[in-house]
């Protein structure tokens, strides 16, 4: 892969980092269950601090991600460190996904009566499949890699 290839999807990670990060901010501002609250009582509401401790796992995902096309981009593709990096991905992937199915348990067994939270639900289905497959294909890249790994020791070793 050429190095401005690596250096784009890097470029292309880090865009999506601060596009979250925007709208992790902003957004509780503006809909919700926080649209009626002051500044502090917005930022020290329950469920707001959870989405923000979940997305601890989304960001370092990001990093891993990140860190990865480095490897690629340095040539360093079959090494331990990449499937060490994928692993990572993965498992933040996992805990990801059961943060979100949990936030939305929350939210159908709690919600207010009145208040219809089939918006919520659905967005929690959808990104949890997004989390599942990242997560899928994470582990299939990592296995993959592995066993070229393997390989490429075995050869080594017999010449």
């Amino acid at each position: 892969m050429k190095r401005i290839s690596t250096i784009f999807l890097q470029a292309v990670i880090v865009l999506i980092g601060i596009v979250v990060l925007v709208i992790l901010i902003r957004l509780p501002l503006t809909e919700g269950r926080a649209a009626n609250l002051d500044l502090l009582s917005i930022y020290s509401d329950p469920f707001i601090l959870y989405g923000y401790a979940a997305s601890i796992a989304f960001f370092v995902a990001l990093y891993k991600a990140f860190k990865l096309l480095g490897y690629i981009g340095q040539n360093k593709v079959f090494s331990s460190n990449s499937v060490g990096t994928l692993k990572s991905i993965k498992y933040c992937a996992i805990v990801l996904s059961i943060l979100i199915v949990t936030a939305g348990l929350y939210i159908k067994i709690s919600h207010d009566k009145e208040d219809d939270p089939a918006g919520f639900l659905a967005i929690c289905i959808v990104t949890t499949f997004a989390s599942i497959i990242v997560a899928t294909a994470a582990a299939i890249f990592e296995k993959i890699l592995q066993n070229a790994i393997d390989m490429k020791s075995e050869n080594d070793l017999t010449i």
